[in-house]
């Protein structure tokens, strides 16, 4: 699912699962579970994607690109 950071989130918007980077308010990212569990919900922020900087799943330890 594609968010836009604060557009839908109000004042507080979310952030990168592994960078910590907080996706502006008209800042494209995705939101999307594990492949791998299903279980945890990870968010990307564009850059991050961008740049191919990996993510980890904090549930099952799952690495993607």
């Amino acid at each position: 699912m594609s968010i836009r950071g604060a557009k839908l989130y109000g004042p507080s918007p979310p952030s990168d699962t592994m960078t910590n980077w907080t996706l502006a308010p008209l800042e494209r990212g995705v939101e999307f579970v594990c492949p791998n569990c299903g279980r945890s919900t990870i968010i990307r922020n564009y850059k991050a994607r961008k740049l191919g900087i990996s993510y980890k799943c904090p549930v099952c330890g799952f690495e993607g690109p």
